[in-house]
């Protein structure tokens, strides 16, 4: 049997939570337009008849400025220890820029440091430009490091997914799998429902606080067919309380409207929930609440 785990590494906003959705076929990993939507290491587990490839996703390497981005630059690059196989996704509608040459630098480095690896290139969003122009982001990377292999696709409409798959599972050692048939992620419901729910924050508030929020889940009360909730969103000061709120409270509803959907759908439960909103200056730099907050 195939087994195997692929860490995805990358600048922020380049397709990385989609692509661990879509290869898992569930959502296990929250997803935005903005950047730094994931915080920490992700684990998703893709079941095949050849195996099982455990996906590891992780929050977009760049230069921190709070001690909330220096943990989640940390958790991207411990991510390589405990993977088999590595993989650097790029957003192929550009030329390699300041950021990519960043965190080839910074994968090239520890690199150095552990045993010989397969190191994928993943160019996605090729749907989003004509094949002519493939080709020139394919040249301008080649040479940047020595790639096992190098595959352009998109994780939204899963073009080359079956490339991708079928070139990994070949380079995946042969070991009893370690989890069940049933088992996609190690994250608790708990834990996801908070994700989901700033997946929706981030959605609703648009550009307005992407990297100022936080969610904790409070109460986590599971019932035979009910599951109530009781969640704080942190944001760092007042006005941005008001943009969460929204008028008549109207977006902090829509936004509780949309996660609990999405929760039902992952359990199978009707969902009763709680949203409030709390004021917490400073958080990002708060070593005390980045722990509380799982990060």
């Amino acid at each position: 049997m195939k087994y195997g785990a692929m860490a995805i590494l990358g600048c922020p906003n380049v397709g990385k939570s989609t692509l661990v959705n879509a290869l898992v076929k569930q959502k296990v990993a929250i997803v935005s337009d903005k950047p730094q939507t994931t915080r920490t290491r992700v684990l998703g587990v893709a079941h095949f008849p050849e195996g099982q490839l455990v996906l590891l996703d992780t929050p977009g390497l760049h230069r921190p400025w709070h001690r909330l981005n220096k943990r989640m630059v940390q958790a991207s690059l411990d991510t390589i220890q405990e993977a088999d196989l590595l993989a650097i996704m790029v957003d192929g509608q550009r030329l390699p820029g300041p950021g990519d040459r960043l965190v080839l630098e910074q994968v090239a480095q520890l690199l150095k440091e552990r045993p010989p690896m397969p190191l994928f290139l993943l160019i996605n969003k090729v749907d989003l430009i004509r094949k002519s122009k493939v080709l020139p982001i394919i040249e301008a990377y080649q040479h940047l490091m020595t790639w096992t292999e190098i595959v352009p696709l998109s994780a939204k409409t899963t073009l080359n997914l079956d490339r991708l798959l079928d070139i990994v599972i070949k380079k995946l050692p042969e070991v009893e799998g370690a989890y069940d048939e049933d088992f996609v992620t190690d994250q608790s419901m708990r834990h996801l429902a908070g994700e989901m729910i700033r997946e929706k924050v981030l959605i609703q508030t648009r550009a307005e606080l992407p990297y100022a929020v936080a969610v904790t889940v409070e109460q986590y009360e599971e019932e035979d067919r009910v599951v109530r909730i009781a969640a704080a969103i942190f944001v760092e000061k007042d006005s941005q309380k008001g943009i969460v709120i929204g008028k008549g409270g109207e977006r902090l509803k829509t936004i509780g409207s949309e996660a609990r959907r999405d929760i039902e759908a992952a359990i199978g439960k009707k969902v009763y929930m709680e949203l409030f909103v709390k004021v917490q200056a400073t958080w990002r730099d708060n070593e005390r609440i980045l722990s509380e907050l799982g990060y």
